[in-house]
């Protein structure tokens, strides 16, 4: 019997190191062992917020979600959060009337921790589907979590939430709204079951700034749909896919916003996409077996949604996976994702450009095309594939995938062993 895949050996693409991450007013965090994990890993997180948190959420869009998906898009519609509980090792789906009952009693176990109601408590699992989840084990150590919240456990709280994953994932930026400085933090989770319909398995915002659930939501939905709706690993929808995004209200006090389109909001716009795009591609960094990080951009279709389509058809080839993996500048399984997208395509103007350098156009390749350059580029982490569809018209997308290689299928034949 061949020996079995080290799937804990960190991601060739991953960052050097946990980012520095400052506290976020009206934040506390605590993560543990519960014993969900056989090897007694870190497999729960806990979270407090302020009294008057606002809280925006986007979930997958499967017919099979989740039992705590189903519970936090309900609790989403009262705008307001004080709890957080995510576990790993148990997604929790698919386990019939046990599952809600799992949900509800560790709800109501934080709500009695936290003195709140329990449509104030948001919950996230994530890990093999169709086991019944040991929600008992999470109530247990809920007392001893509620003693070691702390302003700063983010990287502890990023490991806790962790499945095949290879490094913890998190992300900050200031932003400025008048004059008055916020904090924006974020933690992630992801590295297979990854092609969002609305955000990527699970992640988590958090910001001191002041601002009504409705214009968080809006922010959130446009900044997610170029983050982490604008990434795939292998073309598969996790049934647990949640983005929440929290905000506190508890920093220096600055001007109120009742419109999600005032110009006041324009640098928290821009700071909260940095964070949401930083966590998207460290998910794509730490794809299953991943070796190389590829960005697909589109231009020159008819709208944007048709040059995600393409660009989405590109990045989901597994034969344009392979063959990046193979460090082979094989453009023709370019040509061949473009035209199987169902998205109007002018042949006779289409355009393919990687790594910077022209290999076809005008419905052909290069007379005197050298390789070389392009070969050079293949063998590189960073790989990057332009393409032009001649429509005339202005739409532009950009996605963020990985190559396909052995080591994904070594991790997924092996995943509940």
């Amino acid at each position: 019997m061949s020996p079995k895949p080290n799937k804990t050996k960190r991601s060739p693409l991953a960052p050097t190191s946990f980012p520095e991450m400052p506290g976020v007013e009206g934040v506390l965090l605590a993560a543990a062992s519960c014993g969900l994990k056989k090897n007694g890993k870190s497999d729960l997180m806990f979270v407090e917020m302020a009294k008057d948190t606002t809280v925006a959420g986007v979930f997958t869009t499967s017919l099979t979600a989740s039992a705590p998906v189903q519970w936090s898009r309900k609790a989403l519609k009262g705008g307001q959060a004080r709890g957080l509980v995510v576990n790993s090792a148990g997604a929790n789906v698919f386990t019939g009337p046990q599952g809600m009952v799992a949900v509800e009693g560790t709800v109501a176990a934080v709500a009695d921790q936290l003195s709140c109601r329990p449509s104030k408590v948001f919950v996230a699992s994530t890990g093999v589907i169709g086991e019944p989840l040991a929600f008992e084990k999470i109530v247990a150590a809920l007392p001893g979590l509620k003693t070691d919240l702390a302003p700063l456990a983010w990287e502890a709280s990023a490991r806790a939430i962790m499945t095949t994953d290879t490094y913890p994932k998190g992300a900050t930026a200031k932003a400025d709204i008048g004059g008055i400085a916020v904090t924006i933090n974020g933690i992630a989770k992801g590295s297979g079951m990854i092609h969002p319909n609305m955000a990527t398995m699970l992640a988590f915002v958090f910001t001191d700034a002041t601002l009504p659930a409705a214009v968080l939501q809006t922010l959130l939905v446009e900044a997610a749909e170029t983050s982490f709706n604008a990434i795939t690993v292998d073309s598969d929808t996790s049934t647990s896919d949640t983005v929440l995004l929290f905000a506190t209200g508890a920093g220096v006090p600055h001007r109120s916003f009742t419109d999600a389109g005032d110009a006041g909001l324009d640098d928290f716009k821009d700071k909260l996409s940095q964070v949401m795009t930083d966590l998207a591609h460290q998910v794509v960094r730490d794809g299953e077996g991943a070796r190389k990080f590829i960005t697909v951009s589109v231009g020159g279709a008819e709208t944007d949604h048709a040059a995600k389509v393409i660009a989405f058809s590109i990045a989901n080839s597994p034969l344009v996976k392979t063959a990046i993996a193979g460090e082979d500048a094989n453009w023709g399984r370019i040509v061949m994702a473009v035209g199987k997208a169902g998205e109007k395509v002018d042949v006779d103007h289409l355009a393919i450009t990687i790594g910077g350098v022209p290999v076809a156009q005008m419905g052909g390749a290069i007379p005197g095309f050298d390789e070389t350059p392009v070969a050079e580029h293949m063998k590189g982490q960073d790989i990057t594939i332009a393409v032009e569809v001649g429509t005339g018209g202005h739409g532009k997308a950009t996605v963020w995938t990985c190559d396909l290689t052995h080591g994904y299928i070594d991790i997924n034949a092996d995943y509940r062993s």
